[in-house]
């Protein structure tokens, strides 16, 4: 394996790594944001509301896309294997 390869392997994971966490990572972000400006404004300091709507919003995001990001995963699995299988390791 040279460099380059190594280099594109590595850009893939990445990138696959991306569009497989950022859905769940942007959810999480939107909804502790706008819970936050929530407590802000009526001053409710409350850890329980920080932390429930946004477990429940990341699970149904989850749940919701959970086969998309298996099919990502997937995808990027059978064309590591096939390059595997190309360079003779």
């Amino acid at each position: 394996m040279i460099i380059e390869d190594a280099v594109a392997l590595g850009q893939q994971a990445l990138w696959t790594s991306l569009l497989c966490g950022g859905p769940l990572l942007l959810t999480a972000l939107v909804v502790g944001t706008l819970v936050s400006l929530l407590q802000a404004v009526t001053q409710i300091q409350e850890m329980t509301l920080v932390f429930v709507p946004k477990m429940l919003a990341v699970f149904a995001v989850a749940g919701l896309s959970g086969s998309w990001i298996l099919s990502v995963l997937v995808d990027f699995a059978e064309s590591t294997y096939a390059e595997i299988g190309q360079l003779g390791i």
